[in-house]
């Protein structure tokens, strides 16, 4: 990070911190590890029991864990565009999951969390899982990133899965499918050995690392190292691998002498997928889940660290969002952001201890039709009419089978919830609270007005048809 963008934001928040009082700094490196389906409670400080995860407990001893954290869309693909844009997903017509029929992906005009860095002189690398669009045009190395291994949509699409026909899923080195249906097992360890090797390769050179896990979703599996390690069974076992890799991560910063000067984030594309029992993971109590805007849909874990400019062991209340990465990051590099309309906002001054920076809204849209469902200002949450998925009312599937849902629910209602108090969403406090309401209200005709709501985005219409909302 370049100390005048340091000290400017620091007299912009609360006040000097002595970590920051610096001479000439290098440019910090940007690491996100992104888990796909991880609950919010699917962390050991969130109420995750049956196995440790030492290594995400270290990254809050020693960062900021956020308990009011959002994933743009309940839905992976669109999440992910949001994440690496800033944008919400039905701002830039990116809809759902696309699969290996799609024939759309990331617009060439919209640009990633890559695009933005490497101006100012970034190494990016991107393994894992994609989902923005599986033909070349859309693959990470056409969109900023230098390097790409990974899968480009969910590890569940393919052949084996238990209710849909798939083709084989493509193991892809940059754009050229490398091997088909490869052994799901070695997933964790080799993207994350590759991770370990782009750190080392880029050490002395400012680099983005986004690593984006394809587990837990399912369907799941380990590598020997962990299998039957834990008492959560399947899905425990992952999830301790998933902290060996995160482990793997810092010790190799540490090493290099780089922890102090990369800023690494852990967080979830959306809530997990609770309809398949003891393959999936827990909102932690929260309402409802993947699929949904109840906050069992969108607020997923988030842990930052920032050794010796994040405050040790801090808890961060304020309402934040994936959407902000790529402001945050651009604010820290001096990168330029892109000169059209973006949603994300700068959470530096949170970072560094300012509690009232930069207080926000954020809006629920449905993830297959560009309909506002909800919108919340971090307190109270607005809950419109609407119809979605519930999970209640079904067992769940066990064993990698999903139980039933229902797909088609209709909330006849306005809702009303105080997440300060309720954040399950249990009791609509509509009628005690007519002065949030009417706030609520009047920013959501804000929202239906800079983003639209109808219909005429469904079933991931291609934006180079239908264009950008502007």
């Amino acid at each position: 990070m370049r100390c005048k963008t340091i000290l400017k934001t620091v007299a912009l928040s609360m006040g000097a911190i002595s970590a920051l009082e610096c001479t000439a700094q290098k440019q910090t490196n940007f690491i996100i590890i992104l888990m796909d389906d991880m609950g919010y409670g699917d962390i050991n400080s969130n109420g995750a029991i049956g196995y440790e995860m030492p290594n995400v407990q270290r990254m809050i001893n020693n960062g900021m864990k956020f308990t009011r954290y959002y994933s743009p869309q309940a839905v992976s693909g669109a999440s992910r565009a949001g994440l690496l844009t800033g944008c919400y997903p039905n701002r830039i017509g990116i809809s759902g999951a696309p699969g290996p029929n799609a024939v759309t992906g990331i617009h060439e005009d919209e640009k990633t969390i890559a695009e933005v860095l490497k101006p100012n002189g970034y190494k990016c690398a991107a393994f894992g899982k994609w989902h923005l669009g599986h033909l070349p045009q859309f693959l990470p190395t056409n969109n900023g990133f230098d390097e790409f291994y990974g899968i480009p949509y969910s590890n569940d699409m393919w052949p084996n899965h238990p209710q849909y026909k798939y083709p084989d899923l493509p193991l892809i080195e940059g754009t050229e499918t490398i091997e088909l249906n490869a052994d799901q097992t070695q997933f964790t360890t080799d993207f994350t050995d590759r991770a370990v090797e782009f750190i080392d390769k880029n050490k002395r050179k400012p680099f983005f690392l986004y690593l984006a896990h394809p587990m837990p979703h399912v369907p799941l599996f380990v590598s020997d190292k962990f299998k039957g390690k834990s008492e959560q069974g399947l899905y425990g076992d992952v999830m301790m691998e998933i902290d060996w890799s995160i482990g793997q991560i810092l010790d190799k910063l540490q090493k290099e002498r780089l922890d102090d000067n990369t800023l690494v984030i852990i967080t979830s594309d959306n809530g997990p997928w609770i309809n398949y029992g003891n393959h999936a993971g827990s909102t932690g109590g929260l309402r409802e889940a993947k699929g949904t805007s109840f906050e069992g849909g969108q607020r997923v874990p988030c842990v930052m660290q920032w050794v010796g400019t994040i405050p040790k062991g801090t808890v961060c209340n304020k309402l934040s969002t994936s959407l902000d990465l790529i402001s945050t990051f651009a604010a820290i590099a001096d990168a330029q952001l892109p000169d059209h309309k973006i949603d994300g906002v700068n959470l530096l001054p949170l970072l560094l201890g300012d509690n009232n920076a930069n207080p926000r809204e954020f809006f629920y849209y449905y993830y297959n039709r560009n309909s506002l469902e909800a919108i919340t200002d971090g307190e109270f949450k607005l809950i419109f009419p609407h119809h979605h998925r519930s999970y209640v009312g079904y067992l769940p599937g066990n064993d990698g089978a999903p139980g039933n849902v229902t797909n088609n629910y209709f909330q006849k209602e306005k809702l009303l919830f105080d997440l300060r108090r309720d954040p399950g969403e249990r009791e609509n406090v509509i009628s005690q609270h007519p002065k949030e309401l009417d706030k609520l209200e009047k920013l959501a005709t804000q929202a239906r007005k800079d983003l639209g709501d109808d219909l005429t985005r469904s079933k991931g219409e291609n934006v180079r048809e239908i264009g950008r909302v502007k």
